[in-house]
């Protein structure tokens, strides 16, 4: 089958996207079917923003390997034991990258985000064919179609960031970067009642984007004085929650100041393994008591995910999209910032 996987950089005669590594469609043998096992014919799989980050190597891993999970498709085959959900051949599906194993001591805590054997399934879904657990696959809403579909792993995503900040009817909500997350999670934050929502993002696009999804304030941070709007915003006393979604290392050691006392700052994007930051304990965490956490994966948001999913506005999120056998032209679209989303179509699927 079809595969795009990471490669290391010299070894494709194609341009060079990355500083350190480019991808190519590959021929990969088919994963093997276990009893339990769902197989997908994959109609697309979205391109996350931490694919590019991925090749570039800045995570550590070492190519060549298999890339994305941001997947949608149609069940082809089902193992003898894969009827736990009632799935069947012909659903439609998206689905979690990861399996949760139910057995240690995370899973058995309330932990699933830890869970010591979540590596087992995560198999690249930038393929024309899946195979995974039956438990990391949802049946996607009969009004959702499978374009809209792949985004069910980043609407987990937002899901969890409301888990995370457990948001306040009229809390001032702030996000920082105005990828997909930022703008999904900002939507979230406006179901759930956020006043003074807003985007600090320095793309005039995605900045717009955030007024049409209700932002009620956007600040470009490249020209304007970003202590000094907060302060306009929130009459002087910060946000009382601020996510960062942009995970730009330049910009996230400035957002401590911003954020109200006793308020929440929560780091929601991937940085790279080497990264430290320096943070005054005693002005942020002693003396203003500021919650600072991250979060890592989606557990137990996909149900919830499946069921709100239709409520997002996601059409300004599908409508790039690359065949699998152009994934250099998809990922040098991707990291040129001129897109919200990029969508990778794996297979033509009839009727979609």
């Amino acid at each position: 089958m079809k595969q795009i996987n990471v490669i290391k950089t010299g070894s494709l005669k194609a341009k060079e996207i990355t500083k350190k590594g480019a991808v190519a469609t590959m021929d990969v043998p088919e994963y093997e079917m276990g009893p339990e096992d769902v197989k997908i014919k994959v109609a697309y799989c979205s391109v996350c923003g931490s694919d590019p980050h991925l090749v570039e190597g800045i995570f550590g891993w070492k190519p060549p390997f298999g890339i994305g999970h941001e997947v949608s498709g149609v069940v082809v085959e089902l193992g003898e034991k894969a009827m736990q959900k009632g799935l069947k051949v012909g659903d439609r599906v998206a689905g979690n990258f990861l399996k949760f194993c139910g057995t240690c001591y995370y899973c058995q805590n309330g932990q699933q985000q830890f869970c010591e054997h979540a590596g087992d399934y995560n198999r690249a879904g930038m393929s024309e064919t899946i195979i995974w657990h039956e438990s990391q696959v949802y049946k996607l809403p009969d009004d959702v179609s499978l374009k809209k579909g792949c985004l069910l792993e980043p609407v987990s995503i937002a899901v969890r960031m409301m888990d995370k900040v457990q948001p306040k009817l009229g809390q001032r909500i702030a996000i920082n970067g105005g990828g997909p997350i930022g703008l999904l999670g900002l939507q979230a934050f406006k179901m759930m009642g956020a006043t003074d929502l807003t985007l600090i993002e320095p793309l005039a696009d995605r900045r717009a984007l955030a007024v049409k999804y209700g932002a009620d304030h956007v600040i470009n941070p490249a020209d304007e004085d970003l202590a000094a709007r907060t302060a306009e915003i929130t009459g002087g006393l910060g946000f009382d929650v601020l996510v960062d979604c942009s995970g730009f290392v330049g910009a996230v050691g400035n957002l401590p100041p911003l954020v109200a006392r006793g308020g929440m700052l929560l780091y929601g994007a991937m940085y790279p393994n080497d990264f430290e930051m320096p943070l005054n304990l005693y002005q942020y965490c002693y003396f203003n008591e500021l919650t600072i956490s991250g979060y890592y994966v989606a557990p137990y948001c996909y149900p919830r995910a499946a069921q709100i999913l239709s409520r997002f506005e996601l059409d300004d999120f599908t409508q790039t999209v690359f065949d699998i056998d152009d994934s250099v032209a998809a990922f040098e679209a991707q990291v040129s910032g001129k897109y919200p989303k990029i969508l990778i179509r794996c297979n033509q699927i009839e009727g979609e």
